[in-house]
């Protein structure tokens, strides 16, 4: 008897420890349950969503399709980023310098010509991060452009602007057929040499 009732003694003694384990998950699975959803609701998930009117957010994001509360348009264009005024409806001009210069022979000549552009939109940060995701063939396609510039070209009054838009023109055209989207309304040369 005296063996039996050790034998019992022993089999409680497993059954306090598992269970203080079972406690112990349990008690860290409610704690990071808890910790989630302060999480979500200090982040504002559970906030209502804005409403948007389709007619006041195409007004604001352009033609075409309505854009979302982000921006971006049912078409998957980005949407243009408006300014906060209260007069008018006007757009927000933002710019981006490319990094490197470009440097090229005119052609038929022995001149170099070296430039340095920045690149204009009003639509969101996406056409930015898509020019710097194909730097390398925006490079040659603007390289491509300048190198078509002869000698007598370069005396010409609007060359500059001229050169300008057809380098707009050829990295909207390769953004576009590498993003459905270019977006680049102006390039400005911010250096220009030639020599």
């Amino acid at each position: 008897m005296a063996e039996e009732a050790q034998e019992v003694a022993v089999e409680e003694k497993p059954k306090k420890p598992m269970l203080k384990i079972i406690l112990g998950v349990v008690g860290l699975i409610v704690l990071l349950v808890i910790v989630v959803f302060a999480t979500l609701f200090m982040s504002g998930f559970f906030n209502p969503k804005p409403v948007i009117d389709p007619d006041h957010a195409e007004a604001d994001a352009g033609h075409g399709a309505p854009a979302d509360a982000h921006g971006k348009k049912a078409d998957g264009k980005p949407g243009k980023k408006a300014k906060d005024s209260p007069e008018l409806a006007r757009f927000e001009y933002t710019y981006m310098q490319v990094e490197r210069e470009f440097l090229v022979n005119v052609s038929g000549s022995r001149k170099v010509m070296s430039v340095q552009i920045a690149v204009m939109t009003h639509y969101d940060e996406r056409v930015f991060e898509n020019v710097k995701k194909h730097e390398f063939a925006l490079r040659s396609a603007i390289m491509d452009v300048m190198r078509q510039t002869q000698e007598p070209d370069l005396t010409k009054p609007e060359f500059r602007k001229d050169l300008a838009q057809k380098i707009r023109d050829a990295m909207n055209t390769l953004l576009e057929k590498f993003e459905d989207f270019g977006g680049i309304e102006d390039v400005y040369f911010t250096n220009f040499i030639v020599q």
